[in-house]
């Protein structure tokens, strides 16, 4: 990788990794040793994670069943050596990262030139030997592995290996209020504002007034106290504590020291993936040795479902374990289907494997994150069919792409796999690694077999890095059509059996998705990115009674669920916490953090250079604008003032006028704004009882003088000018000569505060400002210009786009936000922060989101096999950081109850042919018992006890259908079948009781 980072290719991966953590990957050699599905998805990984190089080495001949899970080769590589064939094809995944074919023997001479060195594909005793050689030149060394649906992982970097960040949170901080001194300092916090430390962390302090010892850069180790405490250790010789002060976490590194494959196989250091298989890992530790021993004795793996094999294998899986420290008990039936599965080598699990040991190769090259330690097994037996029998005939090779997926599933299977017929939402990251499984695995390639992808998005240059079907070539196209042709190539199978679609899935798509849509789908899983889509999307599948497979990343955070209908609960059955949002006072006034000034900076983004140029054009399409805008109430003076002041006070003509209009902007909210509050509220001010006004979460802000040698000053005007004139169509200009030139021309008032300005110090008072602004409000509209006048000319919204770096909108927001954070003494934040913050982006890495696809795929493998027993499934969340492996089974869908009727979310009750209302009423009456006392759909009521009588008289004997286009004054679609009914009812005894929805088919 370049020195330079690319930071449109890695925008998002560089909020999950940092620039440092970066500059060292990009100063590491990796190297591979062995190409089958798990080396080339390793592969993939970290070559769109930006190493320095990739070295392949896997000079084995293709053969056909390798088709089935290494997605870079076709039927026409057959015979030829795989690192040759995959070196071109993993070259087009990122130009920055060269990969080389590894050429001559590994040596002490030719292994000491990559900091890291991967073996897959190798028995044990060959991985030893690479081990013990990348260990004498202080190269890292992970081992991998999967056999069917069995999988391992194994690190070792070395006697002195130091880990950075532990845990890829990012460090905590606060304000403090108080702090004893005493020979056991007690640390205060505000509050409201729980400090979120463990026993153990370290701060550091600033801005501390009294107790200015604090102030140094000394770490301090603490023992929290409480949600709002936590002590430091002895104060007692420190001044007096008076007010203010930050604490800030201390992220300290870890050195970790690894044992060789070798030395740790006696007594192995192994992390649990899944508690409820707590006693597997000892037993598939020494499974994955035996193989090889097999192997050497047969000179080939077990066959598939073969009894014979399986017997000598125990044989020899307890004749190992026999050597351990502490021998496991075997468990015959979980050895035997190792043994049955040795062939097998399927897309998901490689996924899975690929995805946590690609990161565990960018722990080694960086420091970041803590790495496993040191093994890491996992399986997923609970994917095996149920509904067919698995026989050594059934599972024999047939001389097909999928036979390593055969050895497993069997034919039977895999022909259920071929004829599934599933819909993907989404074809971004996830739903990149989604259909790329998909190929592999056969799915929809039958007589029967569907894949529907739908995604409206187009491919930007950020999407390359880990949405891996898409090249430079392909930005600016259509994601499903890309991602469809990409699949085609990968397995020519599937020509013929992908139908895409650029269609946002709602209420406006429906005509298209309609009954019959979703009448002939096995599922749907979701590759989203959006909680509204998602909901809907869980609503769909609700209604129409299909399985959900829905995921998500953050970073090194992932997620499965698994939704099956009348067993499970629904996607939208619980709720994140609702996102804090910062007090408007505390944004316009009282800012205390970088956080606080960025939405500052975006907020003035939107109101300078988007809404209020919006608002000048609806005032200039409208004109009744004024008219409709008052009847509408609320505070609309602002509204008003930034129309008049676009229009005719502030109206640009040329690039000089944008300059100026920037230049009075700047001292506007820079000088005269504070000035006038420090006039209001002088920085010795006390409240009412005697308190510093300027105190706890307040900071006092000084005024900045305009200084044009001042890099962040001329940043302001350089990107304010210049949006300003592209909100009115003149030509921008970037020569800060030629801006500063301007400027010694332009006249700056001279600015006094006035008494008698209200400033809001609580939210509730800034609400009630809000309110009650309309002095002048007549005036203001008096003076709007004359519509007419302006003919068919408009003014252009700049409309907030974060990844166009030559726009300045990101220039804007950092430059307004930094400014800010000067005013308040806050720490200034780069642009890259700034751009995290101000676009919600939301942090991803490739490495992440293979790992959460292979886990929705292995699920999917038992939605085809109509799994109904809750058990048999599992949700997921990982953190890779930690790490963190956690699975879970399915929360059962909840259960209600009218009369003696249980019922779930799955239920409904479901009518024929459309009906009138007093019908309808009756029916309930008579069938079930159950008044009716309101009655509404989607989001208009029917009917409802309440209503006047002449109205409820008039619905009775219409028809529902009749009765909605009454109300809306528009006919039903045509493409409507169904009508769905919420329902208000009293039970036999006339309590109010909740009941399933009515679904009518018209």
């Amino acid at each position: 990788m370049a020195n330079k980072i690319d930071e449109g290719l890695y925008s998002r991966q560089l909020y999950v990794l940092g620039h440092e953590a970066m500059q060292q990957m990009g100063q590491s050699n990796v190297l591979l040793v062995g190409l089958g599905g798990l080396g080339v998805e390793i592969a993939k990984n970290v070559i769109l994670a930006g190493v320095k190089s990739v070295t392949l080495l896997d000079r084995s001949k293709i053969q056909v069943a390798d088709l089935s899970s290494q997605f870079f080769l076709h039927e026409a590589d057959i015979g030829q050596p795989k690192d040759k064939v995959t070196q071109p094809r993993l070259v087009d995944l990122n130009s920055y990262v060269p990969v080389h074919v590894f050429e001559g023997e590994l040596n002490d001479s030719t292994i000491s030139k990559y900091q890291v060195v991967v073996v897959t594909d190798r028995d044990h005793d060959e991985k030893v030997q690479i081990n013990e050689l990348a260990r004498k030149h202080r190269v890292k060394f992970i081992a991998a592995e999967t056999r069917g649906l069995f999988g391992f992982a194994f690190n070792d970097f070395g006697l002195d290996f130091k880990v950075s960040d532990t845990t890829g949170e990012n460090a905590l901080s606060g304000m403090i209020s108080a702090v004893s001194k005493d020979a056991d300092g007690v640390v205060a916090c505000l509050e409201d504002q729980r400090h979120g430390l463990e026993d153990g962390d370290y701060v550091t302090f600033t801005e501390v007034q009294g107790m200015t010892e604090l102030n140094d850069i000394t770490p301090r180790k603490i023992t929290v106290t409480g949600p709002f405490t936590f002590k430091i250790g002895d104060t007692s010789s420190f001044g007096d504590y008076k007010t203010g002060g930050y604490f800030k976490q201390v992220k300290m590194p870890k050195v970790l020291q690894f044992k060789t494959l070798a030395e740790s196989f006696p007594d192995p250091e192994v992390i649990i993936a899944d508690f409820a298989k707590f006693e597997r890992p000892s037993q598939l530790h020494v499974a994955f040795q035996a193989i090889g021993v097999f192997r050497k004795k047969h000179s080939r793996l077990p066959a598939p479902r073969n009894e014979s094999d399986a017997n000598d294998f125990l044989a020899i899986v307890r004749d190992l374990g026999a050597k351990l420290a502490s021998p496991p008990d075997f468990d015959e039936k979980l050895i035997k289907e190792f043994s049955y599965q040795a062939r097998g080598d399927l897309p998901p699990m490689n996924a899975v494997l690929g995805g946590l040991v690609a990161q565990e190769v960018l722990k080694a090259c960086s420091g970041k994150f803590m790495p496993n330690f040191q093994y890491f097994y996992f399986d997923s037996l609970e994917s095996l069919p149920k509904s067919v029998a698995l026989t050594e005939e059934g599972c024999k090779p047939t001389g097909s792409r999928y036979d390593n997926q055969i050895a497993v599933f069997g034919k039977e299977f895999q022909n259920r796999i071929a004829n599934a017929r599933q819909f993907l939402v989404g074809a971004g990251a996830i739903g990149c690694e989604m259909l790329k499984n998909w190929a592999l695995m056969g799915l929809g390639t039958g007589p029967e077999g569907k894949i529907i992808i739908t995604d409206m998005d187009t491919i930007e240059k950020s999407n390359l890095n880990r949405q891996f079907l898409f090249r430079p070539w392909d930005v600016s196209k259509l994601k499903s059509e890309c991602a469809a042709s990409a699949v085609e190539k990968m397995n020519p199978a599937t020509k013929g059996k992908i139908k895409t679609f650029a269609e946002r899935v709602g209420p406006d798509s429906e005509k298209i998705f309609d009954k019959d849509f979703w009448a002939g789908l096995t599922g749907v899983t979701n590759a989203l990115d959006n909680i509204d889509a998602r909901r809907y999307m869980d609503r769909r599948c609700i209604f129409y009674g299909k399985p959900l497979l829905e995921s998500g990343t953050l970073g090194t955070k992932g997620n499965t669920q698994v939704v099956i209908p009348n067993l499970t609960e629904s996607y939208s059955s619980s709720n994140d916490p609702p996102e804090k949002s910062i007090p408007s006072c505390t944004l316009k006034n009282f800012p205390n953090a970088i956080e606080h000034t960025i939405q500052w900076g975006r907020d003035l983004f939107e109101g300078y250079f988007t809404k209020s140029i919006e608002s000048a054009n609806m005032y200039l399409n409208d004109i009744n604008f004024v008219e409709s805008t008052m009847k509408q109430g609320g505070n609309n003076k602002e509204t008003f003032e930034s129309i008049l002041s676009n229009l005719v006070t502030d109206k640009a003509e040329n690039f000089e006028d944008c300059v100026t209009w920037a230049r009075l902007q700047f001292e506007e909210q820079y000088h005269n704004k504070i000035l006038q509050l420090l006039y209001n509220f002088p920085k010795d001010a006390v409240t009412s009882s005697g308190v510093p006004f300027w105190s706890g979460p307040k900071r006092a802000p000084d005024a900045l003088d305009f200084n044009a040698d001042n890099e962040l000053h001329m940043a302001f005007i350089l990107a304010a000018a210049n949006l300003r004139a592209f909100n009115y169509g003149i030509p921008q200009e970037k020569d800060i000569n030629k801006i500063k030139a301007i400027l010694k021309t332009v006249m700056v008032p001279e600015f006094s505060p006035k008494a008698g300005v209200k400033i809001a110090v609580l939210e509730s008072e800034a609400n009630q400002q809000a309110q009650a602004d309309e002095s002048d409000l007549d005036k203001i509209i008096k003076a709007l210009p004359d519509q007419s006048k302006f003919g068919s000319k408009r003014l252009v919204p700049a409309d907030f786009e974060k990844d166009d770096d030559t726009n300045f909108h990101i220039d804007f927001i950092t430059a307004a936000s930094n400014l800010r954070a000067t005013n308040y003494s806050i720490t200034v934040a780069d642009r890259h922060q700034t751009k995290f913050i101000a676009g919600k982006i939301i942090p991803a890495i490739a490495t992440t989101t293979a790992l959460v696809t292979g886990l929705v795929c292995l699920e999917l493998y038992k939605v085809i096999d109509q799994r109904r027993v809750l058990e048999d499934y599992k949700n997921a969340f990982v953190n890779l950081a930690l790490p963190l492996y956690a699975f879970s089974e399915p929360i059962a869908a909840q259960k209600f109850k009218y009369h003696d009727v249980e019922w779930t979310l799955w239920d409904r009750f479901d009518l024929r042919g459309d009906m009138s209302l007093s019908h309808f009423i009756k029916h309930f009456k008579d069938n079930y018992e159950l008044e009716i006392t309101m009655l509404s759909c989607g989001q208009t009521m029917v009917y409802s006890f309440f209503m006047p009588k002449k109205k409820l008289e008039e619905r009775m004997n219409l028809n529902f259908v009749q009765i909605l286009e009454q109300i809306s004054k528009k006919p039903v679609p045509e493409h409507t079948k169904v009508l769905m009914l919420e329902m208000c009812v009293n039970d036999r005894e006339g309590e109010d009781v909740e009941v399933p929805p009515v679904v009518i088919h018209l």
